[in-house]
């Protein structure tokens, strides 16, 4: 069987798979655009959540006497928020430049946060290296400019 594509000499059977084939777009349209309400009712959700999350923690601050005397606790909370926006972020304008975003916060959450065996850090430093080098090297620069364009 060859790759080619059929060419078909009956009128009546090419417009049939004509037919079909814009009823399969439509199918994909319809099916993207569910999809991508979804992704924005998830993100809603989330920054419900969060938001809920930093007034638990802003209360916190103020009425729990010597809140701040446990620093990784606090940094612990507030960077889970700040990893969970860019989630948010990520959910709204998937785009590989907010996606290794994405990733590099999470990481280096972790690095800041765990103080795990000295190869731990390691590794976790030679990932956010790679994320960046594949930032520089392998997203277009176009993708990039629109990002600058979207934060002004």
């Amino acid at each position: 069987m060859s790759n080619h594509p059929i060419h078909v000499s009956d009128p009546e059977l090419e417009e049939i798979i004509q037919k079909l084939a814009k009823k399969d777009r439509r199918h994909e349209h319809i099916f993207r655009r569910v999809l991508h309400v979804v992704e924005w009712f998830i993100a809603a959700i989330t920054v419900a959540a969060l938001v809920v999350a930093l007034f638990v923690e802003m209360y916190h601050m103020v009425s729990v006497p010597g809140y701040f005397s446990d620093v990784h606790s606090i940094l612990h909370n507030l960077l889970t928020i700040v990893v969970g926006l860019e989630f948010v972020r990520m959910l709204i304008d998937t785009s590989p430049a907010n996606i290794l975003e994405v990733l590099t916060v999470a990481i280096t959450r972790h690095v800041v946060l765990t103080h795990d065996d000295p190869l731990s850090n390691l590794s976790s430093i030679a990932c956010i290296a790679a994320l960046f080098a594949i930032r520089r090297f392998l997203v277009r620069r176009n993708e990039l400019k629109e990002e600058m364009i979207d934060i002004k």
